[in-house]
């Protein structure tokens, strides 16, 4: 049965729970010398726009909403993310956690995780990967590889479209599948802590929509395309059980589009699962881009806490136990 994930924002804290009882050990790894590694698509939010430090009163409110000043705050949210900061306020970089992107445009982005996997080049932006690989990193005894794949403004129904289906294949899904070989390959090279370890192909996120919502026919068509790309990226990689996670388009007031994607994830055989983000939309006044609703306002809070709700979709699926238990959602504030 598909898994219809309501992870909203009180999530973290049954994961802090859990890993302070030991949970994190519950998914133990299938056979030593292998690294994990999860393909990330999608388009501009997957890109990610997430501010991280830029305080322009005119450009960026501010500040207000960015990451630096979510961790400053007397908040539970703060407290919970603390951990991206070291002792010294410097940004903290995972040891056990790669990320690969090559952005449509600029220079490639590859190294351990940290802030700055973002479609603008420095490190003053992150996407849904930093939310993830904390969650999959700190659950998975092996390391891990973030292949992201992701380009602004691409529909599923055109740019993404699979090949099963009537039409020509999109070029985006050629270009994803290309430049998820080409990350595995050159991510052994580079990274040492890789080198004579095995890629093990653990997941796919799918973090896409926005393009499709706004076109009638593509919003019609989106639970049959999802269900094909789902099963033709497992074809294409040779993983016909590979978990499936699927992020819905919540900055988007489109009930009609996002009740799509959520049927098209419940036609993706198991393991896959849905997961709800509307309630991480926040208020615009409270946010860095004001007039950006469709990348989240720029709202830190809102992408990390995306992230980490897909990431914990995956963890449960790997693990192949969900567990539910002590799951609150927390209102939208």
């Amino acid at each position: 049965m598909n898994t219809s994930v309501r992870l909203l924002t009180g999530i973290l804290a049954a994961s802090l729970a859990s890993a302070a009882s030991g949970g994190f050990s519950e998914y133990e790894v299938d056979g030593a010398g292998t690294f994990k590694v999860f393909l990330l698509a999608g388009q501009s939010n997957m890109e990610g726009h997430a501010v991280v430090d830029l305080d322009h009163p005119d450009h960026y409110n501010g500040g207000r909403g960015n990451l630096e000043r979510t961790l400053d705050s007397d908040s539970d949210l703060a407290r919970r993310f603390a951990g991206l900061r070291d002792e010294d306020g410097d940004w903290t970089v995972r040891d056990d956690v790669w990320c690969w992107y090559r952005p449509g445009k600029g220079p490639l982005k590859a190294g351990p995780l940290s802030i700055g996997f973002a479609v603008y080049e420095g490190r003053h932006h992150f996407g849904p990967e930093l939310g993830i690989g904390r969650v999959l990193g700190d659950d998975i005894d092996a390391p891990v590889l973030l292949v992201k794949t992701a380009w602004g403004g691409k529909s599923l129904q055109v740019d993404f479209r699979p090949p099963s289906l009537d039409g020509e294949t999109g070029p985006f899904y050629r270009r994803m599948l290309k430049e998820y070989q080409e990350g595995v390959a050159d991510a052994r090279r580079r990274f040492p802590q890789l080198e004579g370890l095995e890629p093990e192909l653990a997941g796919f996120f799918w973090f896409q929509g926005w393009n499709d919502m706004v076109d009638r026919e593509a919003t019609e068509a989106y639970p049959d395309n999802l269900e094909a790309l789902a099963a033709d990226v497992r074809d294409a990689l040779g993983s016909p059980d590979l978990p499936i996670v699927v992020g819905e388009t919540g900055n988007a007031g489109h009930e009609t589009f996002r009740r799509k994607q959520a049927e098209g994830t419940s036609r993706i055989p198991p393991p896959s699962a849905f997961v709800e983000t509307r309630a991480f939309l926040r208020k615009p006044e409270d946010s860095p881009n004001q007039g950006h609703g469709h990348h989240w306002f720029g709202n830190a809070e809102s992408y990390a806490l995306v992230g980490e709700a897909l990431g914990v979709a995956m963890r449960d699926l790997l693990r192949g136990s969900p567990d539910r238990e002590g799951l609150e959602n927390r209102p939208e504030s």
